[in-house]
């Protein structure tokens, strides 16, 4: 009697498995990564403001090209070297917590921006920014390793880093429009800053270090999710948490910090530096800078999403990741490196927005990068290792701007700043094409 009581009860628990194992997997997945691209659209709009509104704080403060760099510099020297230690807290507390933290933080360190009195207390709103802000894409490369399928981790990359090109956008009409409706870019900052910590409290609300634990997520999109997990375990070698000096000795490691270094002295250098060349080179006003910078870095997030696209389309084809990341990196490496050459060449201003609006499109295609750190270092280091590599990445952000500035100054112009840029481009493309994509560095 016990026995057939026992097989009745398995056969219960069977059958209401079945339907729930059964059904159609839920995306949860798919709006986390949606939330992370608000995410990181509301950190570029907060870290591009500066630049947007650089034109006018120039004049309040009365700065010269050099001090306009080396105030541009100040996030990144603190947003730098807190990369590898916010990796380990990520790896050992999990990305929820230190994103949130990031978040309301940073949020803060916005609004009290808007407060600063002259170029010493600027400086240090800034580099209050770069610590808080310091977790953001680190812990979204530790949750593209957490919840993506193998398979999915291209366009979750690119959504996650989409937000950069997105939000200095969308900040450079939005910060435009704040400060012609208030009539202050202090106020401007402010609300910026506001509007930051609340979305920080949405975070910690939403987003789950692991898909089991949030409320949405029905067993076959946790199961899709963990095959995938144990597939890699499978036919990779195991993976378990390493300090970061293992890596050093290996050749895709430092191909994908050289890489990153030089995307971002393209990058960087054209967020902070961008408007202020527009409006002084091209002689834009506030406006028209506020809408160039728009269709320039909205080009950069539409080339990103379809870069992600493509990436793992190719990949579902059979195409190797080798294949697949060197041609298209190198390819995009190349039409930047001509694009930004270009712009050195062409006097006319709707050209050169043309132009910097192509570069962008192919420079974000490196936000593939993301996914890097977990194939290198497996679930367990993508925090770690994604923070070593925006470490070498925010290296640039500190010298791009400070060296843009003293050129700027020297010169009297931009083309030896854009020639930079090149040198930048072209550190790049040599990383990307020397990395191998295919195999996990260090064994168990």
């Amino acid at each position: 009697m016990s026995l057939q009581n026992e097989a009745t009860a398995d056969r219960t628990a069977e059958n209401s498995a079945s339907p729930r194992s059964q059904a159609k997997p839920t995306r949860v997945r798919w709006r986390l990564f949606l939330l992370l691209l608000i995410l990181v659209t509301v950190n570029y709009v907060d870290r591009g403001s500066i630049s947007v509104a650089l034109p006018v704080i120039q004049k309040d403060f009365n700065l010269s090209p050099e001090l306009v760099g080396l105030l541009l510099s100040a996030f990144f020297w603190t947003y730098a070297l807190m990369q590898v230690p916010v990796g380990y807290l990520i790896d050992r507390f999990g990305p929820r917590k230190v994103v949130t933290a990031s978040c309301v933080g940073w949020g803060a360190a916005t609004a009290a921006s808007g407060l600063a009195g002259n170029f010493i207390s600027m400086f240090i709103a800034r580099s209050a920014i770069g610590v808080t802000e310091a977790g953001v894409m680190p812990a979204g490369g530790k949750l593209n390793a957490l919840w993506m399928h193998s398979k999915e981790r291209g366009r979750g990359a690119t959504i996650l880093d989409a937000g950069a090109p997105l939000g200095a956008g969308i900040g450079g009409i939005l910060i435009t429009w704040l400060i012609a409706s208030t009539g202050s870019w202090r106020y401007a900052f402010i609300i910026a800053g506001i509007a930051t910590v609340v979305l920080g409290l949405f975070i910690w609300w939403y987003v789950r270090d692991n898909p089991r634990a949030h409320r949405a997520v029905n067993a076959a999109e946790a199961e899709y999710i963990e095959d995938s997990h144990r597939e890699e375990a499978a036919t990779g070698p195991v993976s378990t948490r390493r300090g970061l000096v293992q890596y050093l000795r290996f050749r895709s490691f430092w191909a994908m910090c050289f890489g990153w270094l030089g995307f971002n002295g393209v990058f960087y250098g054209l967020l902070t530096w961008g408007p202020l060349y527009l409006s002084e080179a091209k002689h834009f006003d506030l406006k028209t800078v506020g809408w160039s910078t728009f269709v320039i870095f909205g080009a950069g997030f539409v080339g990103e999403i379809l870069g992600g696209l493509l990436a793992d389309k190719l990949r579902s084809r059979g195409h190797s990741a080798n294949l697949v990341m060197r041609s298209m990196l190198g390819a995009a490496a190349l039409i930047v490196t001509a694009g930004l050459v270009g712009v050195t060449l062409v006097g006319d201003p709707i050209t050169a927005v043309v132009l910097l609006s192509v570069v962008l499109f192919f420079l974000r295609w490196v936000g593939l990068f993301w996914a890097v750190p977990a194939t290198l270092g497996g679930r367990e280091n993508a925090g770690v290792l994604g923070g070593a590599m925006n470490l070498s990445g925010n290296v640039a952000g500190f010298i791009t701007p400070i060296a843009v500035g003293l050129i700027v100054g020297a010169t009297g112009g931009y083309t030896w700043a854009l020639l930079y840029f090149v040198g930048s481009a072209i550190v790049m493309g040599v990383s990307v094409l020397a990395l191998d994509y295919s195999k996990r560095l260090v064994r168990a």
